[in-house]
């Protein structure tokens, strides 16, 4: 009989820790990592990793999986670049708390703020839960590909809590602040991961409004805070509102809650592409408190921040055309017909874009616009640029665009890099991604469905900074830290991201030879045939959750030992 569950032999393990890869196998028993070394016992199941890396599953910090997670049993892209636990609920935004008559409210900002179509959430959420307790609950009962862990949105607690006077970011009163101190405290009780609050003025509802929790007021956000505090519990999570404020203004707002509630927090940090470097003051406020015992960490996004546009996706830069409305929802084949007429192309080359959503007006910025090819550039230089090559050609930015978007018969893709590409370079990115008191993550996993696919970074970070990067890179072991230890630790997940005896058994065998990103490309498999962009890879020779392997090269084996984490985790011991 089977000494252990699985055992993994002759792989060059890569522990999370930072350190040299080492010869070793390992064996698995109960879900977790019982024995590293010469293993002399037999395993129910045995892989051969001679020649492989054997390193932790990756932990992706940011992600939206909210819905997803009710409505599929695979939290794709994610669970294909590698990652095994997945942080739902970021941005503030999600489904619960929430009363019936409060769900199309909540569909309408998840709409607007994370481009999921509503008819997708209307026909996929089951709504079996009302508070958020409930609805930890419901992902309890599922069985995932992945775990997942989740924060409490406040937008979602300002409505339950407010109602219409929550959805019309009224002023909040002492008896809503006392409500929403105590549905916090009840939320990481019952296994919330924390609160994520955003105040991102990007940040809009389906019909143009700013979100619930935009401009809450600083107490509010300390009443919430203060109910993690009487839980003694729980990690905040906040999108800051730049750079519509300055880092300075926010950050220092950011300290202020931190001390005052005593809880650690995480927050999103990019760089602009030009200007002023001043995110950079942003990690000496945060280094500052953090020497005083502070507890905070910034997510940085390991390549440029960015859009994918095109006619068979959410933003393209004649969406906002007032000619374009006739022919927005033709299928993709006549609609590409009609383009291709030459009336047509006079009549929207002669048109301005009307006002409309701030993702669909970034659709236009021409400096920092370019192919994104097959396989993807993520990092293409300056002179590539649809203003660059307009201006060699000639010709005006809107005739280039217009020509290239028909290409593919209409499926070509344009790549906006609208932050983190400074001077069109990625060395301020370098520069964060080496800083102490920063993680990786933003992989955005579950939402903007149509304009992006950014859960593929696990992918991007393994092969472009460790290999085909010109300049500085980062090492094998490095990267892996940065995708699994680090953020583990951060949000307290302290039982996973390393390869060590007692922890939980989540592993990629990854062949690095081999690792590489494909072209993102369009499918329909949401809820009511629903699109989204979906981005595959290569080297994932194995995807290990907790002993059990969901992948083996790419395809999916429909095993699904994914669970719900509840709340944060300690290290385990030895013992275990």
């Amino acid at each position: 009989m089977a000494e252990y569950d699985l055992v993994i032999r002759g792989g060059h393990v890569v522990d999370g820790k930072g350190e040299s890869p080492f010869a070793a196998d390992i064996a698995v028993k109960n879900g977790r990592i019982a024995r590293i070394g010469a293993i002399e016992g037999t395993g129910a199941e045995e892989i051969d990793a001679t020649g492989l890396l054997v390193t932790p599953g990756f932990v992706d910090a940011h992600t939206h999986y909210d819905g997803q997670a009710i409505w599929s049993d695979r939290l794709n892209p994610s669970s294909a670049h590698g990652v095994t636990t997945a942080v739902l609920g970021n941005c503030g935004v999600g489904f619960a708390p929430c009363r019936a008559e409060d769900r199309d409210t909540l569909i309408n900002v998840m709409e607007g703020v994370e481009d999921i179509p509503g008819v997708v959430m209307a026909d996929g959420l089951s709504w079996d839960w009302e508070t958020f307790p409930q609805y930890l609950d419901a992902l309890d009962r599922r069985t995932l590909d992945i775990d997942v862990a989740a924060y409490l949105p406040h937008s979602p607690l300002r409505v339950y809590a407010m109602g219409e006077r929550g959805a019309a970011r009224d002023p909040a009163s002492e008896d809503d602040l006392s409500k929403m101190r105590a549905l916090a405290r009840e939320a990481v009780e019952a296994g919330a991961l924390g609160f994520a609050t955003s105040r991102q003025f990007i940040h809009r509802t389906r019909d143009g409004a700013q979100i619930p929790s935009f401009d809450a007021s600083e107490a509010e956000l300390e009443a919430i805070a203060a109910g993690l505090r009487d839980a003694d519990k729980g990690i905040m999570q906040l999108v800051l509102d730049v750079p519509h404020l300055d880092w300075e203004t926010e950050v220092k707002s950011l300290v202020r809650l931190v001390q005052a509630s005593g809880r650690p927090a995480t927050f999103t940090l990019g760089t602009a592409n030009e200007g002023t470097p001043d995110w950079n003051l942003a990690l000496k406020h945060v280094e500052k408190a953090n020497a005083e015992g502070a507890q905070i960490t910034a997510q940085v996004f390991p390549r440029p921040i960015g859009l994918i546009i095109g006619h068979n996706l959410s933003v393209n830069p004649f969406g906002l055309c007032p000619s374009y409305a006739a022919i927005e929802k033709l299928p993709l084949e006549e609609k590409i017909a009609e383009l291709r007429k030459p009336e047509t192309r006079a009549t929207l080359l002669a048109e301005d874009p009307t006002d409309g959503h701030p993702l669909a007006v970034i659709g236009r910025s021409w400096d920092w616009m370019f192919k994104l090819g097959s396989p993807p550039n993520y990092a293409p230089s300056p002179d590539q640029s649809v203003a660059a090559q307009a201006a060699r050609a000639g010709v005006t930015p809107t005739e280039l665009v217009y020509d290239w978007l028909l290409e593919d018969d209409g499926n070509a893709m344009l790549y906006v890099a609208i932050g983190n590409y400074y001077d069109g370079k990625l060395d301020m990115v370098a520069d964060l991604l080496n800083h102490p008191d920063t993680i990786v993550g933003l992989g955005d996993g579950g939402a903007h469905y149509g304009v992006i696919c950014d859960a593929s970074y696990p992918t991007f970070l393994l092969t472009y900074w460790t290999r085909d990067h010109q300049g500085r890179k980062i090492t094998i072991p490095q990267a892996i830290k940065m995708l699994a230890a680090d953020p583990a630790k951060a949000l307290g997940l302290q039982d996973r991201g390393v390869i060590a005896v007692g922890y939980k058994a989540d592993f990629n065998l990854l062949d690095e030879a081999r690792l590489a990103l494909h072209a993102p490309y369009v499918t329909h498999d949401l809820p009511a045939g629903g699109r989204r962009l979906d981005q595959k890879a290569d080297g994932y020779v194995a995807t290990i959750v907790s002993g059990t392997v969901i992948a083996r090269n790419g395809q999916p084996t429909g095993k699904l030992p994914g669970r719900l984490v509840r709340g944060q985790q300690p290290a385990p011991t030895i013992a275990a």
